[in-house]
């Protein structure tokens, strides 16, 4: 009969803490989803952000060496990623190639200007930056006039900016939930226990002695289960980037590295939160509150 009854108290035990494992693992789980989402959300607005060109239009009297001066001394800039010397033929080329006609048979010249393509870093794509990059690079004797897509700028940034909070809010919703969730899973797992926890204190263990095995076991579960949500954001992932490559999800590995620690780490350390509260609260009440 004794027996009997062990068996079937760790029966429920095991099916206690599988209960236990697999709610953090799935609340981890979308929490590692969102992560992804909020960093490619941030990957995308900088590639958005790394296609808008500031243009430089040099002055005819530039010569060739000038110029590859001037491209050489725009690359040390902080603010830009890359750099183009466009010369006016190639210039004159494209725009012939997109009207569809050659226009210089009938002008008899090429109005067009040697010129420079600047991509910036994405960190300096706003208004207030892009104008005084804009001012700078006009205070330069070669360069006859600075041209940006100034509209787009303001609505990209307003844009990004609107994405980019609404992102952060439902991320921090879904953190908040992920959070109460565990915590409740957490609570019934050491409340089944807190008959164990007072007889413990009854008999002269501290406070400290009675919780450490709780928060030890409960950080052993946070491991699992993120290990859990991990192996499952990988399928999810690879499965994504195999039909949606253009995304580039596995590419940065980074990335994936910040994402997979930050579910681990949370699933440690609300465990750890959660058991600690929750075990305090059992050693506080009084033995005819253990009832209620």
């Amino acid at each position: 009969m004794s027996n009997s009854f062990e068996r079937y108290q760790k029966r429920r035990l095991r099916s206690s803490y599988f209960s236990v494992i697999l709610s953090i693992a799935l609340v981890l789980f979308v929490l590692g989803v969102l992560g992804v989402v909020v960093l490619k959300s941030s990957k995308i607005a900088n590639h958005f952000k790394e296609q808008v060109a500031v243009t430089l239009f040099l002055k005819n009297s530039v010569s060739k060496s000038q110029s590859e001066k001037l491209v050489a001394s725009i690359k040390k800039k902080e603010y830009v990623k890359s750099v183009v010397f466009v010369s006016k033929e190639a210039a004159a080329k494209e725009f012939s190639k997109d009207i569809g006609e050659d226009f210089m048979e009938f002008l008899g010249t090429n109005p067009l200007k040697n010129s420079i393509d600047i991509h910036l870093n994405p960190e300096f794509i706003t208004p207030t930056k892009m104008k005084a990059i804009q001012k700078e690079m006009s205070e330069n004797a070669f360069v006859v006039e600075v041209l940006y897509d100034a509209p787009l700028i303001e609505l990209l940034t307003q844009n990004i900016q609107k994405i980019s909070f609404w992102v952060l809010v439902i991320a921090g919703f879904f953190t908040l939930i992920a959070v109460v969730l565990i915590n409740s899973s957490i609570r019934l797992s050491v409340y089944s226990k807190r008959f164990t926890i007072k007889t413990m204190q009854m008999v002269g263990a501290t406070k400290r002695f009675i919780r450490w095995p709780f928060i030890l076991n409960s950080i052993r579960l946070g491991i699992f289960g993120a290990i859990i949500a991990s192996a499952g954001l990988t399928v999810v992932l690879y499965y994504v980037a195999q039909q949606i490559p253009e995304l580039e999800l596995l590419a940065n590995k980074n990335d994936l590295g910040i994402v997979f620690s930050g579910v681990l780490l949370m699933g440690i350390f609300v465990t750890w939160i959660s058991t600690f509260f929750a075990t305090q609260r059992f050693l506080n009440l009084k033995t005819d509150q253990l009832y209620a």
